[in-house]
């Protein structure tokens, strides 16, 4: 999908004319590029995080209710291409999120597309916050290579819910916390998925009352230095996960992690279909640095164990920018060694 440099630019105009006329408007973003280097490739301009070009506002409506928006276009650095769109495949626009709703003493109701209640809440009990980078552990071992949308477009990303209702409760006593996403059975209009069935017997037609409406709940609590997580996802072809995870601040600039997940297939593959995986990890401020590690370690019924190690650094030059640097190796089928260097910019 190709953008016009006049669509776009008439877009970035209305922003920041509305974002004039209304002090409660923010544009901001991500640009977060280097080098990096994995055994069996070559050198490469790449990415430690998603990045991202955000419109958010919010309007007071009064007696406490406000509206909000949220936009996120996500871009690749090395080429300011739509990120991970080619000619034979298809990302939305906004492919960070595309949400709108009301916020109250009831909490927060938004509808659209943006992260699942179980994915947001595991971000925080991960050592490199969700990052994509390989040598982070949400996308495979984190979340035990689970997809929360696994009947998007190819090459969409597979950790949102689209055409889905979120919710967040308020913080009850200051500690506890629920989240619930409900998403339609709209599935995109793709193709369907087969299954366990045969391909003259899909399980998981799109857009029909045979599917499955995907859901996904969350809770955490949190006090002083403890916090805790729960959450538990169903997919729309029924594939399920729960996860546990607890973090630790034992002194100022420490914080510990872990967590266990749980990842059930059985209305998806035929054989083998459970996998467990769990991760130890934790970060360290020191000065204006900070280092990143950890260990993770995937078992997927009958097939080859994933075993991950991981450190990281960062530099800060100052609040929004900070330098970089990951290395990790993994040990599966193959030995798999990871290298990064690159700078990270919030604006």
């Amino acid at each position: 999908m190709k953008i016009s440099s006049l669509v776009l630019t008439a877009l970035l105009g209305a922003c920041v004319v509305t974002a004039q006329a209304q002090s409660n408007v923010a544009i901001y973003g991500t640009v977060d590029s280097g080098l990096n280097k994995t055994t069996g490739s070559t050198l490469a301009i790449g990415k430690r995080d998603n990045n991202k070009l955000g419109f958010k506002g919010v309007e007071d409506l009064g007696d406490g209710l406000s509206a909000l928006f949220q936009l996120e276009i996500r871009f690749e650095p090395d080429t300011g291409a739509v990120e991970n769109t080619t000619t034979t495949t298809y990302r939305p626009l906004f492919q960070g999120q595309s949400r709108v709703g009301l916020q109250g003493a009831f909490g927060t109701l938004r509808f659209g597309r943006g992260l699942s209640a179980y994915q947001e809440t595991s971000i925080a009990f991960e050592p490199w916050s969700g990052m994509p980078t390989p040598a982070g552990f949400m996308t495979d071992i984190q979340v035990a290579g689970y997809t929360s949308d696994p009947l998007s477009a190819a090459g969409n990303s597979r950790n949102r819910f689209s055409n889905a209702a979120f919710y967040n409760s308020p913080l009850y006593a200051g500690m506890f916390q629920v989240n619930v996403t409900y998403g339609t059975k709209e599935a995109n209009g793709n193709p369907v998925i087969i299954g366990r069935g045969t391909a003259l017997a899909p399980q998981f037609p799109a857009n029909s009352p045979a599917a499955e409406a995907p859901y996904s709940v969350s809770a955490t609590f949190y006090n002083g230095p403890v916090g805790l997580m729960a959450a538990y996802e169903k997919n729309g072809v029924e594939t399920d996960i729960w996860s546990v995870g607890a973090m630790y601040k034992p002194i100022d600039g420490l914080k510990l992690m872990t967590t266990y997940q749980r990842q059930n297939q059985d209305f998806s593959v035929p054989f083998n279909p459970i996998t467990r995986a769990w991760m130890i990890g934790a970060n360290y401020n020191v000065g204006v640095g900070k280092w990143l590690a950890g260990i993770g370690h995937k078992s997927p019924d009958g097939l080859t164990m994933t075993r991950q190690y991981s450190i990281g650094y960062e530099y800060n030059l100052s609040v929004r920018t900070y330098l970089y640097s990951d290395a990790s190796t993994r040990h599966a089928d193959t030995h798999v060694n990871y290298y990064s260097l690159g700078i990270h910019h919030n604006f």
